[in-house]
């Protein structure tokens, strides 16, 4: 009997959340920032793919890949060369030197000639 009370009320109390979780926080707090104050951002696209806004002071901001999937994936194709490349030995510095050189170069690619200004 004291097993099947237990029970239940550990799932009562699972179930029913607290009235204070679902809370707005205070108006001061960091969760109201910029959106809940100003709406969304509109972003406008050039035509080379970067995304811009035009900032409460009049001047333009972009925003663009950071290149990580290029970093990712050249990290990959980097190793793979470069341990085929180094044949002599246990073939660990060639696969090293190979990811890193590759990450560099994806990374590069990935970002693309264009500067955000």
């Amino acid at each position: 009997m004291f097993r099947k009370t237990l029970i239940a009320a550990t799932l009562a109390t699972v179930a029913l959340p607290s009235a204070s979780a679902f809370a707005d926080p205070p108006r001061w707090a960091p969760a109201h920032g910029y959106r809940a104050k100003n709406g969304d951002i509109a972003y406008r696209r050039t035509d080379n793919g970067i995304r811009y806004w035009e900032g409460s002071d009049g001047r333009y901001y972009c925003r663009r890949g950071d290149g990580t999937v290029g970093l990712l994936a050249g990290a990959a194709v980097g190793a793979l060369l470069g341990r085929a490349i180094d044949t002599r030995g246990e073939r660990a510095t060639g696969t090293i030197l190979g990811a890193a050189a590759g990450a560099l170069i994806g990374n590069e690619l990935a970002k693309g000639p264009t500067r955000c200004r």
